[in-house]
């Protein structure tokens, strides 16, 4: 009886994710993710120059500082960013899961990041027309980025941010808006204000979910649900984490049991799962139990 309830469950949030959640992309880093990646690189040479006009891919950004503790921002950052661009009409923004497939099998292991002089070549590959990379440096949090054009090989902008590590949420829209400025792409008043939601404004809410979105890359999928956990109790509407942990529980990569009863109490409540996702959460696809990893590795120390 147990085990039909779960696995009830498990299909009700199969089907509920990509209803209350039409644009969020996911964020495991899939078996047939990995296959995609495997084969672009493999039809690399065959590739046609870039047609689409308008589409970006974001890199992670390189923590210059020298203090370890920030390392959770150099995906972070870009997944803001991401979530963020998603949002902007007429843009076409590649999924992170995919920049992170693409880059493991180019050899660049489970932190992704890229090296100045691969960025092109990883740009062409996604199809990207535009690529975002930059590094946070010592001192004041300080975010330079860089806005390459594929297609001609050079830098077209490198908006820059500086603050407090407390106003992290605040920097990262700045580094937005300077980027849509660059790209030089129009938006309405009403797009700009929907673009000045935060994902949180609880930093420390915000740390739990990168480090949870980089223990899921690396196969940890026990480790990152428990961070998802922790960033919602932080902060209960932050972006993003709600999703992934439905979506580490759908695709069975962790056990819900716990986690399903707890699911009901809060589908019970009139503030209910639907209530608590925000826009930032929404998916653009759906993941299938065939889409699971065939191996979980372990996150390293």
């Amino acid at each position: 009886m147990k085990k039909s309830m779960y696995h009830i469950i498990g299909m009700f949030l199969l089907v509920l994710i990509p209803l209350i959640s039409p644009l969020w992309a996911g964020e495991i880093v899939t078996q047939n993710i990995k296959q995609w990646a495997k084969k672009a690189v493999e039809e690399e040479k065959a590739l046609r120059p870039i047609a689409a006009r308008n589409t970006v891919a974001v890199l992670y950004f390189e923590n210059k500082t020298g203090k370890s503790e920030l390392d959770p921002l150099q995906k972070g950052l870009a997944l803001m960013l991401i979530t963020d661009l998603f949002n902007v009409k007429g843009l076409q923004v590649v999924e992170r899961v995919k920049l992170q497939a693409l880059v493991e099998e180019m050899g660049f292991g489970t932190s992704g990041l890229v090296e100045a002089g691969n960025a092109p070549r990883v740009g062409r590959i996604l199809g990207a027309r535009w690529l975002i990379g930059g590094e946070i440096t010592r001192g004041s949090i300080k975010i330079q980025s860089s806005v390459l054009d594929v297609g001609e090989k050079k830098i077209i902008g490198q908006p820059m941010v500086m603050g407090e590590m407390e106003d992290l949420f605040r920097l990262e829209k700045g580094l937005l808006f300077e980027i849509i400025n660059f790209l030089k792409i129009d938006i309405t008043p009403q797009e700009r204000e929907e673009l000045r939601r935060y994902c949180s404004t609880n930093v420390r809410a915000l740390n739990l979910l990168f480090r949870g979105i980089d223990a899921s890359d690396r196969g940890n999928y026990e480790k990152a649900a428990q961070f998802y956990e922790s960033a919602i109790k932080e902060d209960p509407k932050i972006c993003i984490a709600r999703g992934a942990l439905q979506e580490l529980q759908a695709l069975g990569l962790i056990d819900s049991k716990k986690r399903s009863r707890d699911m009901l109490r809060t589908l019970r409540d009139r503030g209910s799962l639907t209530d608590q996702l925000s826009p930032e959460d929404a998916t653009k696809r759906v993941r299938t139990p065939k889409d699971i990893p065939s191996s979980q590795g372990r996150e390293t120390p």
